[in-house]
C-alpha cells in the first residue's frame, strides 16, 4: 500500500465508483478503498439476511418470503432515463457490457385519490383522464410545440426565445391550469420544487424531451430502465472497469484517515497502520465529515410484497411522482417469484417517517412486510482548490439518477478539469440490453 497515486477514492457509492472507471480509464493511477467489506456504500443492494439484520437486528426473516439470496434490495433505489445522462455515461465507458437491463413498466400519478398513467405523448394526452376535453387540446398544443423544438433551429421556436422566457410564461400561453402544470413540472420534467417555474423555459423543454425521447426509445411504458439484480450491480461494473485500466480496489480497510500536509492539502490515507501517498482525495460525506454540513433529511419505507401496486395495470414495476414511490419485482430479478418491492420516499420535515410516507404507502395495499428510516442528507463545505478533496452530494429521494450523474460529472470536471463528452451513439447500449 505505501505507494503514490494520482487520486486516492474512499468509499465505493455509484458516485465514487463512476469517478473512479472514469479516471482510471483516463490514465490516472487510480487506489479504491472502502470501510465496508461489500460494494455500494449507501447505494448498495442487500439480500434478505442482511436487510433483516440492517433494520430489525438478530431476528431471523420469516420463511414464506422465500430464499434470502434471490433478493437484491436497493438501499438508494432509483431508475434510470433510457437516453439519460447515466446511459450515456455508461456507453461512454463501455461498461454497458457487464449490465443488463431492462424497461420498467410505467410511470403513474395520484391525483384526487386515484392512480393515473402519465402521458408523454400528445395521443397520450387525449386519452388520459387526467384532465378535461379542452384541456386536452391545449395540453396537446403544448406538447407538440415541445416535441417539435429543436433549439438550433430558429423556425420552431414560434417567435419565442426560451431562455428570457419563464416556464410560466410559455405555460400560460398554452392556457393549462394548474394542475397540468404541476404534472408536467414534475412528472415530466421531473423538478423537485416550483422554482422552475420563475426559471428560463429551456431547461423544462430539454427535460420533457428526454423524458418524451426515452419513453419512445422502447416502446415501454415508461422512459425508465433499471439494471436486473439491482442497482449494486453499477458500482460493481464501474470497479471492474477502473481495474481493467490499472485501478487498485482494497475493500474492509477500517477508518481510512485523510492525511494532510501543512497547507492543509490532502496528501495520502491512512488505515491499518500503512499510509499511501496520493495527489487528491475524492469521497462521500462520511469520510470527512468535517467538511460537510447537513442539507435535509429523507424518510424512506421500503416494503415487500405478494401482489403489484393496486391500480396499476398489473405493472410490475412502476414509477409514481407523488413524493417518491417506486416499484419493482422478480422481472427484475430483485425478489423471488411473486414478490414485489416497493419503495416510498420524500423529504423528511420530522423524525416520524411513518407518518410523513402515509399517502404513498396507503396506495401499496397489503404488505408482508415493510421497514421505515430516515437518513440525513450532506453536501461538501470545504473549497477542492485549496485542500485537494472531492467530495460528493448525499444521494436525494428522486427515484432516477439525473441529479446523482450532474454531481458526478461537475466532480470529474474540478479534479481534471476537463468537460466529460457525452455525444454518443445511444443505440451502441441496446446490445447488451435484454427486452
Amino acid at each position: 500500500m505505501d505507494e503514490e497515486y494520482d487520486v486516492i477514492v474512499l468509499g465505493t457509492g455509484l458516485k465514487e465508483c463512476i469517478l473512479s472507471g472514469l479516471l482510471s480509464v483516463d490514465g490516472l493511477k487510480v487506489l479504491h478503498m472502502d470501510r465496508n467489506d461489500y460494494y455500494g456504500g449507501e447505494s448498495t443492494s442487500l439480500n434478505l439476511n442482511q436487510l433483516w439484520k440492517r433494520f430489525r437486528g438478530e431476528d431471523k426473516p420469516p420463511a414464506h418470503l422465500g430464499s434470502s439470496r434471490d433478493y437484491n434490495v436497493d438501499m438508494i433505489p432509483k431508475f434510470m432515463m433510457a437516453n439519460g445522462t447515466l446511459v450515456r455515461v455508461l456507453i461512454h465507458t463501455g461498461v454497458t457490457r457487464y449490465l443488463s437491463f431492462k424497461a420498467v413498466d410505467g410511470g403513474y400519478v395520484f391525483n384526487k385519490g386515484k392512480v393515473h398513467k402519465v402521458p408523454a405523448t400528445d395521443m397520450e394526452a387525449l386519452k388520459s383522464p387526467l384532465m378535461g376535453l379542452f384541456e386536452k387540446r391545449r395540453a396537446r398544443k403544448f406538447f407538440i410545440y415541445v416535441q417539435n423544438y429543436d433549439e438550433s433551429d430558429p423556425k420552431t421556436h414560434e417567435g419565442v426565445d426560451l431562455t428570457r422566457v419563464t416556464t410560466k410564461e410559455l405555460i400560460t400561453k398554452y392556457g393549462l391550469d394548474d394542475n397540468t402544470i404541476d404534472f408536467i413540472g414534475h412528472a415530466l420534467a421531473l423538478h423537485r420544487d416550483d422554482r422552475y417555474l420563475h426559471e428560463p423555459a429551456l431547461d423544462t423543454v430539454k427535460r420533457m424531451k428526454l423524458y418524451a425521447e426515452s419513453l419512445a426509445r422502447f416502446q415501454g411504458g415508461s422512459p425508465y430502465i433499471y439494471p436486473l439484480y439491482g442497482l449494486a450491480e453499477l458500482p460493481q461494473a464501474f470497479a471492474r472497469l477502473s481495474a481493467v485500466y490499472g485501478g487498485t480496489y482494497m475493500l474492509n480497510k477500517p477508518e481510512c484517515k485523510v492525511e494532510f500536509d501543512m497547507e492543509g492539502k490532502a496528501c495520502g490515507v491512512t488505515s491499518e497502520g500503512e499510509t499511501a501517498k496520493c495527489k487528491k482525495v475524492v469521497c462521500d460525506p462520511s469520510y470527512l465529515s468535517n467538511k460537510v454540513r447537513k442539507v435535509g433529511k429523507v424518510a424512506r419505507a421500503i416494503a415487500i410484497m405478494s401482489h403489484p401496486i393496486p391500480n396499476t395495470d398489473e405493472s410490475h414495476s412502476a414509477q409514481f411522482h407523488l413524493g417518491y414511490l417506486f416499484c419493482c419485482s422478480y422481472s427484475h430479478n430483485v425478489a423471488p417469484k411473486g414478490k414485489f418491492i416497493a419503495f416510498v420516499s420524500c423529504e423528511a420535515e420530522t423524525d416520524n417517517p411513518e407518518l410523513e410516507l402515509k399517502p404513498g404507502v396507503d396506495l401499496l395495499g397489503p404488505v408482508d412486510e415493510i421497514f421505515f428510516e430516515t437518513y440525513d442528507r450532506y453536501e461538501p463545505v470545504n473549497e477542492p482548490t485549496l485542500d485537494n478533496c472531492f467530495i460528493s452530494t448525499s444521494y436525494d429521494p428522486t427515484t432516477h439518477f439525473e441529479s446523482t450523474v450532474m454531481d458526478v460529472l461537475s466532480m470529474y470536471t474540478s479534479i481534471t478539469g476537463k468537460t466529460l463528452d457525452l455525444s454518443v451513439d445511444l443505440s451502441a447500449a441496446s446490445a447488451a440490453e435484454e427486452y
